[in-house]
């Protein structure tokens, strides 16, 4: 069974990941072996830059599929939208 390769995904970025990349959102095409958030965090963070910055501490960004919230190890195949954000503290 050969990779395929993956359909674009959009991300969108929140508060201070937001401020470290620089934008909300992007459309992207990781490539076919990214198959988890922690793959997809990893091969951003590969990318430099400011992925490098945002991606700099990957335990402590959160992320959310579809706006569910799920862990890294969660595949993200099929998914539409892949949201990243800051840990949320209460007040």
């Amino acid at each position: 069974m050969t990779a395929h390769p993956a359909s674009p995904l959009r991300i969108l970025y929140f508060a201070w990941v937001r401020e470290k990349m620089g934008r909300a959102e992007e459309t992207v095409e990781p490539p076919g072996d990214v198959a988890t958030v922690a793959d997809l965090v990893a091969w951003l963070k590969a990318q430099g830059g400011e992925y490098g910055e945002a991606f700099a501490r990957p335990e402590i960004v959160r992320a959310a599929i579809d706006q569910t919230h799920v862990k890294p190890s969660a595949p993200i195949a099929g998914a539409r939208e892949i949201a990243f954000f800051p840990p949320v503290t209460g007040g």
